[in-house]
C-alpha cells in the first residue's frame, strides 16, 4: 500500500506557517540587534536628544536599570497625563536606544496593594491623589545601578529616582533624567568649597547648630571648609564654590577667586548690604573701624561689568511679609516672600520652587560697556523701591516707618542671577605662569544679593516630635540652594542642556478663528446691551405720559418693547451664526488636515516608493542590455 503524498494545498500552509515564523523571527531580531535611524519632523526637535545627553548616555561607565512606573489603570480618566506618559516613555526608549546596551527599560504598573506599589513607594515616588475610584497615581523613574555582568532581574546597588514626573515641568523633562543618569554614574559624591564670615557651621563648642542649608548640602556633596586669610589657589577638583558674605579678602583670596572662574570653575556669590546674621561688633575697639554688615566684591564685579551698591537695600510692599513685633503684626517691606512671577520659570534651578523669601536684600545690574549677560532668577515686582541701608536699620521697631514717601519705581529689580561671560581677569597686571586673562565664552558665574535667605529663620521651622527634632520646611529657600549647587556640580554636558519646548503644541489656527469669532460676540454683545439701555430709557421717557394718555402710552411701550425683543431675537440669531461659522471653519480645517494626514501623505509615501522601485528596475534592465 502505498502512502500518499502531501497535497499541494497542504505545501502551501506549510510553506505559508514558515514564512510566517521566519517573519515574526526575523522582526525581533531586527529590532534587538539592528539599530534603524529614525528621523524627528516636530518643528521643535522633540525627539532629539541634546548633545549633552548624548554624552552622558554614551559615556556610562556601568549598567544602569531604569524602571519607570505608571499606574496605568488609575490614571485612565487623566488624559494629559496619559499623553505625557507616552512623551517621558519615548524619551526613555531613545536613551536606550542610544546606550549601547548600557541601558535597560522596565515599565511598571503600580496597582493598588501589590509589590510593585510597595517598591515605589520604598524608592521614594510620590503618588498623585485623585486617579479612577480614588486610587493614587505613581508617575515617575527610579534608577539603579549594576554590576557590568548582571543578569536582567539581579538586584542592584545605587538607587535615585525622579519621584514624580509633572507636566508642568515638561520644558526640564530631558534635563531632570539626564541628571539622574549623570549622578548613578558617579562614584562618589561631588565635591564642593565653601568660603563663609556667617556662622553657617554653627558652634560645637557652645552646641549651636550648623545651619539647615548646610546640614542638607552635607548629605548630597563633601563640603570643604576654606580659610579665605590663606587662600591663594582654589583647588580645580571643586565643582562649585560658596561664597558667603565676603569682607576684607586680600588681593590673593580674590586673584585665587579670579583665576578659578577663568578656568572654568563655578562659583557662587552670596553678598548682602545688611546681613542681619553677622555677629560682627559694629565697631572694632582695636581699630575704630565700623562694620556696617554689608559685604560686597568690587573689583571682580568691575571686572565682569556688575553693578552692585551695597548701602542699598530694594523694598517691594507688594510682597512684604507679615511679622510679629510683640502684640503687633506688620508688613515689613524689606522681607519679602516671591512667589510663582518672580522666580524664573525657565531655569531648572527656580522651576519647579514655590516662595523664596529674603531680607533686606541688594540688587543687580550690568555697567553699560559689559560683555557679559545676566539672567535673572529672582526679581522682585515693579512695585519695588529703593532706600538707603540705613533707612532700613532705623526703622528695625517699626516697619511701617519704610512705607513713608514710598514710590514704586516701575522696576523689576535682580536679586539673584546667572552672570554669563565671558569674563576677563580682575588683575590684568600679574604675568605668573599659569595666568589666565579671559575665561571661555560659556563661563558663568550665579551672584544672589542676599544671605540671610540662607538662614534658618527665613524659610524653616524645628519641631519635636516624639522627642526628635523634625524640620518645617514653610519656604523653598533651601531647595533654591542645593538647586543651585546640584546644576552647578554636574559636567559640561549636563549643563548644556537647557531647557526645551513642550508637546502640547497649540492648534494656532483654531486660536485665531476663535479670536477672531469672540471678538464679534462681543461687538454683538456690546450691541445688545446699547439697544437694550436705549429701549429702557425710551420707556422712562413714556411714563409720565401714562396718567392723560394711559391707552396709548401703554400701546407705545409694547410697540417699544414688541421692537426690542424682535431685534433681541434678530441678534441671539445672528450670534448663533456667528457660533456655527465658527464650527463650520474648525471642521472644515480638521477635515483638511485628516485629509492630508490620511489621504495625501500616505499617497506621496507610495508614489515616492512606487518611483524609486521604477527606477532602480529600469537601471537593472539597462545593466543587463
Amino acid at each position: 500500500m502505498s502512502r500518499r503524498s502531501p497535497s499541494r494545498r497542504s505545501r502551501l500552509r506549510l510553506a505559508l506557517a514558515a514564512l510566517i515564523v521566519l517573519f515574526v523571527a526575523l522582526t525581533l531580531a531586527l529590532s534587538r540587534w539592528v539599530h534603524v535611524p529614525r528621523v524627528d519632523l516636530t518643528a521643535d526637535g522633540l525627539y532629539t536628544l541634546s548633545p549633552g545627553t548624548v554624552q552622558i548616555v554614551g559615556t556610562l561607565h556601568r549598567p544602569l536599570r531604569l524602571t519607570l512606573y505608571f499606574s496605568d489603570h488609575a490614571a485612565r480618566d487623566l488624559p494629559q497625563l496619559r499623553s505625557y506618559e507616552q512623551r517621558v516613555r519615548e524619551m526613555l526608549q531613545e536613551m536606550v536606544a542610544r546606550s549601547s546596551g548600557k541601558l535597560r527599560l522596565q515599565i511598571v504598573d503600580p496597582v493598588p496593594y501589590s509589590d510593585d506599589e510597595a517598591s515605589a513607594e520604598g524608592n521614594g515616588l510620590t503618588p498623585l491623589s485623585g486617579g479612577s475610584n480614588g486610587e493614587r497615581v505613581f508617575f515617575g523613574l527610579v534608577g539603579t545601578t549594576l554590576p557590568a555582568d548582571a543578569a536582567p532581574g539581579s538586584a542592584g546597588g545605587k538607587t535615585l529616582s525622579v519621584p514624580f514626573f509633572d507636566p508642568a515641568r515638561e520644558t526640564f523633562l530631558e534635563y531632570d533624567i539626564a541628571k539622574l543618569l549623570y549622578e548613578l554614574n558617579e562614584t562618589s559624591k561631588p565635591k564642593i568649597g565653601l568660603i563663609s564670615s556667617l556662622p553657617i557651621a554653627g558652634n560645637p563648642v557652645i552646641g549651636e547648630p550648623a545651619w539647615t542649608v548646610l546640614a542638607q548640602l552635607q548629605q548630597l556633596f563633601s563640603v570643604q571648609t576654606i580659610d579665605p586669610a590663606t587662600l591663594k589657589h582654589v583647588d580645580g577638583s571643586l565643582k562649585v564654590l560658596l561664597l558667603v558674605h565676603p569682607k576684607h579678602l586680600s588681593d590673593d583670596a580674590q586673584y585665587a577667586l579670579d583665576q578659578y572662574v577663568l578656568g572654568g570653575g563655578h562659583l557662587v556669590v552670596f553678598v548682602d548690604p545688611d546681613a542681619e546674621l553677622d555677629n560682627a561688633p559694629f565697631v572694632d575697639a582695636s581699630t575704630g573701624v565700623t562694620d556696617d554688615h554689608n559685604s560686597d566684591l568690587p573689583r571682580l564685579f568691575k571686572a565682569w561689568g556688575v553693578v552692585y551698591d551695597d548701602h542699598k537695600v530694594v523694598l517691594d510692599r507688594s510682597r512684604a511679609l507679615k511679622i510679629e513685633l510683640g502684640d503687633t503684626s506688620f508688613s515689613h517691606p524689606a522681607m519679602l516672600g516671591l512667589g510663582a512671577q518672580e522666580l524664573n520659570r525657565n531655569d531648572a534651578v527656580t522651576a519647579s520652587l514655590q516662595q523664596v523669601d529674603v531680607s533686606s536684600a541688594g540688587y543687580f545690574d550690568l555697567a553699560q560697556d559689559a560683555t557679559t549677560r545676566l539672567i535673572p532668577l529672582l526679581q522682585t515686582s515693579a512695585e519695588a523701591h529703593v532706600v538707603p541701608v540705613q533707612r532700613v536699620l532705623e526703622a528695625n521697631s517699626d516697619p511701617s516707618l519704610l512705607l513713608r514717601g514710598y514710590t514704586p519705581d516701575n522696576t523689576r529689580y535682580v536679586l539673584a542671577a546667572r552672570l554669563r561671560g565671558p569674563f576677563a581677569s580682575a588683575f590684568p597686571e600679574r604675568t605668573s605662569p599659569g595666568h589666565l586673562a579671559e575665561s571661555a565664552a560659556n563661563a558663568e558665574v550665579i551672584l544672589v544679593a542676599d544671605t540671610d535667605l540662607l538662614s534658618d529663620r527665613l524659610w524653616v521651622d524645628t519641631q519635636s516630635f516624639l522627642g526628635q527634632p523634625m524640620l518645617n520646611a514653610f519656604a523653598s529657600n533651601g531647595d533654591f540652594v542645593a538647586n543651585l549647587v546640584d546644576n552647578l556640580s554636574g559636567s559640561s554636558a549636563l549643563l548644556s542642556i537647557r531647557g526645551r519646548s513642550t508637546s502640547q503644541r497649540p492648534f494656532t489656527r483654531v486660536q485665531a478663528l476663535q479670536s477672531a469669532a469672540d471678538q464679534k460676540f462681543l461687538l454683538k454683545k456690546q450691541e445688545l446691551e446699547r439697544e437694550l439701555a436705549e429701549t429702557r430709557s425710551r420707556l422712562d421717557e413714556l411714563q409720565p405720559a401714562r396718567g392723560s394718555r394711559e391707552g396709548q402710552a401703554s400701546a407705545e411701550q409694547k410697540r417699544e418693547i414688541e421692537q426690542f425683543l424682535q431685534r433681541k431675537l434678530a441678534i441671539s440669531k445672528e450670534l448663533r451664526d456667528v457660533q456655527h461659522q465658527l464650527n463650520a471653519e474648525i471642521d472644515a480645517l480638521g477635515l483638511k488636515v485628516k485629509f492630508i494626514n490620511i489621504v495625501v501623505m500616505p499617497a506621496l509615501v507610495t508614489l515616492f516608493g512606487l518611483l524609486y522601485g521604477w527606477r532602480r528596475t529600469r537601471r537593472s534592465r539597462r545593466r543587463r542590455g
